[in-house]
């Protein structure tokens, strides 16, 4: 009877867009959800501070929920957990060591770990979840430790998820992909195959890791002098790694700059990936009493976010760290598409206060996490699935994707590139699109969750681009007169105090608009909105006439006739 039903394949993130993941596995009356992550907003969201997936489906079918599995620890797929657990805390939630580490510390920060279930696993662990699904943790390779894809197995058939990964032969923690399991659940059947697409347009391999450190002992011994900052992502703790074992190497001590590095390094060495000598790390309040010559400072801010510790001391802005005339900057890592413009200013403004800058279009000193086209065709040929679903990329990466699929063998009928939201209903004699489910952004603003929508992010646009004019002035409502005002507020818009003749010409229009309303009123007493809405277009049709912008405008009128 099971073998006639479809399993449900529905992605609430990570299609269409890289960030925030979350897909949902559905058979009968049973959901198992893989990752639960956030993205950080786009320009166009003013003022928002990050942005989870539409969970409404879930929490509207969250009696069926058994577990959520995570392949790895980063923000993107980890970040909307805690508000997840808002709605449905009873839920088993899987990870390896480092993830679940850094799961812990998110939900501390919230003030909800006591009420999370959190179980941790080990690569080639198989747990059982409910009475359909059973979910297989496979080793990969990434750029954060204990990375793991997941082979879910179903009454249907089974489906495997690659989690992000690169196959990288030297991991610094000598685990390699366990690309030999991928080839035993290839030869048994994989029914679908979900395939990591973010650098599907890179042709080759992408390079190991271990290179990096190659170079960073290369930069180090060739500036022996110099005070050595070097930023890099916080969750990237073999590369955290490599620049320490570069620091025992020339005799230098190690400040951390950073809460987020900070918490990781914490994590890592509490649960046994990072090993670091007793005594190398200094706090970063003591890099006074050390010369440049023995100084390493690891610090956040790569993407160069604005509040970030390499950023602030770009802009003279951090408590700790100025930087001087013969530092050496190692920007170890790439600009996420969207970042290059911010990066490049902090870049430019180490260089004006006289530091060297290594980056990533002077020097080889950051790989990627994520494979390259010869990895993904090694995969596709190691599982050789059925049906095939290329994941975690935009359009156009899914888009190469799945010729790559085709093109390894597996039928353009059976590949299927899916937006957020789409239920793909799949079994071993057919799958197909049925229908889709709520979906989309919910945007978080300080502790506001979801009351900023598209309605409030036009009005942030709005105020953004043009400013506001606000029109303040009393009427009697009985006699329909005006008795006080107007008053003209301008912000974003003009400098009121030099901009007389346009200010008079707003008090003008507001009040031949208010009482051109009032006179065509044929009902006793003044129809309120009536004015109001005369006044705003009115004063819209003139300001654009005048200026060819078009403030928001906001009339308060108030009624002294009471």
């Amino acid at each position: 009877m099971a073998k006639k039903q479809k399993l449900k394949i529905i992605p609430l993130g990570g299609m269409n867009e890289i960030g925030k993941n979350l897909t949902v596995f559905e058979f009968g009356d049973e959901i198992v959800i893989l990752d639960c992550g956030m993205t950080f907003p786009d320009e166009e969201m003013l003022g928002v501070d990050l942005v989870i997936p539409d969970m409404s489906y879930l929490v509207s079918n969250k009696d069926k929920i058994k577990a959520v599995l995570l392949t790895h620890g980063h923000e993107d797929h980890i970040g909307g957990l805690p508000y997840f657990l808002r709605s449905m805390s009873n839920v088993p939630i899987y990870g390896t060591r480092m993830t679940i580490g850094l799961v812990e510390r998110k939900l501390k920060e919230h003030g909800i770990l006591s009420v999370a279930k959190l179980n941790c696993i080990n690569a080639g662990d198989t747990i059982k979840l409910g009475n359909y699904f059973k979910a297989e943790f496979i080793r990969v390779n990434h750029s954060i430790a204990d990375s793991v894809g997941i082979a879910l197995f179903t009454p249907v058939g089974t489906v495997v998820h690659t989690g992000d990964f690169k196959i990288d032969p030297t991991p610094i923690d000598g685990k390699m992909f366990d690309l030999s399991r991928l080839g035993a659940l290839g030869d048994a059947g994989v029914l679908a195959l979900m395939s990591d697409s973010t650098n599907v347009e890179r042709q080759g391999y992408t390079m190991s890791e271990r290179t990096v450190g190659q170079r960073f002992d290369e930069i180090f011994a060739a500036h022996p002098y110099e005070r050595i900052i070097v930023a890099t992502f916080a969750s990237n703790v073999h590369r955290v790694q490599q620049i320490i074992n570069a620091a025992i190497k020339t005799r230098r001590k190690v400040a951390i700059s950073g809460r987020s590095m900070l918490n990781v390094i914490d994590v890592a060495i509490e649960n046994g990936y990072m090993k670091i000598p007793e005594g190398l790390i200094i706090n970063i309040d003591d890099i006074s009493k050390y010369k440049n010559s023995q100084l390493v400072i690891i610090t956040t801010g790569s993407q160069g976010e604005p509040m970030s510790a390499l950023t602030r001391m770009a802009f003279s802005d951090h408590r700790k760290v100025e930087i001087t005339k013969g530092d050496l900057v190692v920007i170890s890592a790439s600009p996420i598409p969207g970042n290059e413009k911010t990066i490049s200013k902090v870049i430019n403004e180490l260089f004006k206060k006289g530091a060297e800058v290594i980056y990533k279009a002077l020097a080889e000193v950051h790989v990627s996490g994520h494979a390259c086209q010869e990895e993904l065709k090694l995969i596709l040929g190691l599982v050789r699935p059925k049906y095939f679903i290329p994941s975690h990329g935009e359009y156009r990466h899914l888009a190469t994707h799945a010729k790559l699929a085709e093109a390894m063998g597996v039928q353009e009928k059976n590949i299927f590139i899916i937006s957020i939201g789409d239920v793909l209903e799949i079994n071993k004699e057919s799958a197909k699109v049925t229908g889709t489910v709520p979906s989309g952004n919910i945007l978080i603003d300080g502790y506001g969750v979801g009351d900023v929508g598209n309605v409030v992010l036009r009005d942030r646009k709005h105020l953004s681009e043009d400013g506001i004019i606000i029109v303040v002035f009393s009427l009697n409502g009985k006699t329909g007169k005006i008795v006080a005002g107007p008053e003209v507020v301008s912000r974003g818009f003009v400098y009121v105090k030099e901009a007389d003749a346009i200010i008079e010409s707003i008090k003008k229009v507001s009040i031949a608009a208010a009482e051109e309303a009032i006179r065509k009123n044929k009902k006793p007493g003044v129809d309120w909105p009536a004015v109001k809405n005369a006044v705003k277009n009115a004063l819209s049709e003139h300001l654009h006439e005048v200026t060819k912008r078009r403030p928001m405008i906001l009339p308060i009128i108030m009624d002294e006739g009471k």
